[in-house]
């Protein structure tokens, strides 16, 4: 029942949370539970377990970067978010590029990287939210644009039980 219970709420967006260092250690998680909580400043939160690496990370490093995949990048997120230890970036089809305000990497192929440092965290049932202030946000220019977001790059909503699905074109206004 209880897994039901969080599961009325999907559809949800699907990110990859990377944590670590460049040329130390890295790992990459998938996540559902990424929410923005404020503009100004842009303050991110992040909802990671305890049992994950990246947990291991966040709380030794307090940076994170919130990468936006692709459908184009589906296989990549489904080993980040099945499997787990840093072991897994071999398997990976992604490359790494430098970060401007943290010492996480970026995931080149994502259409946008957030460098988020922890401002905050506190331990809600089973979970650690991390709160990170938004230092810097990188984004490929033709997806985001000033008053539009081009919906045919394929972003990705996870829709439970190991299935994603992508949003359409098709915008509806009141």
């Amino acid at each position: 029942m209880v897994r039901i219970m969080y599961r009325v709420l999907y559809p949800m967006r699907t990110y990859l949370i990377v944590s670590g260092r460049i040329n130390e250690e890295v790992n990459i998680m998938t996540a559902d539970w990424v929410m923005p909580v404020s503009a100004r400043p842009f303050i991110t939160a992040v909802s990671v377990s305890p049992r994950r690496y990246t947990h291991k990370l966040i709380k030794r490093y307090k940076e994170y970067v919130i990468s936006i995949p692709t459908i184009d990048m589906l296989r990549d997120v489904w080993i980040a978010g099945s499997e787990s230890g840093p072991e897994k970036i071999k398997k990976l089809k992604i490359s790494f590029k430098d970060p401007v305000k943290t010492s996480v990497p970026l995931i080149k192929e994502a259409v946008a990287n957030l460098e988020c440092k922890v401002i905050d965290e506190h331990d809600y049932g089973d979970h650690t939210l991390f709160i990170g202030e938004v230092l810097y946000v990188h984004y490929d220019k033709n997806v985001f644009k000033e008053d539009d977001i081009d919906l045919r790059r394929g972003f990705l909503a996870h829709i439970a039980y190991n299935k994603f699905i992508t949003f359409r074109e098709e915008i509806f206004m009141p």
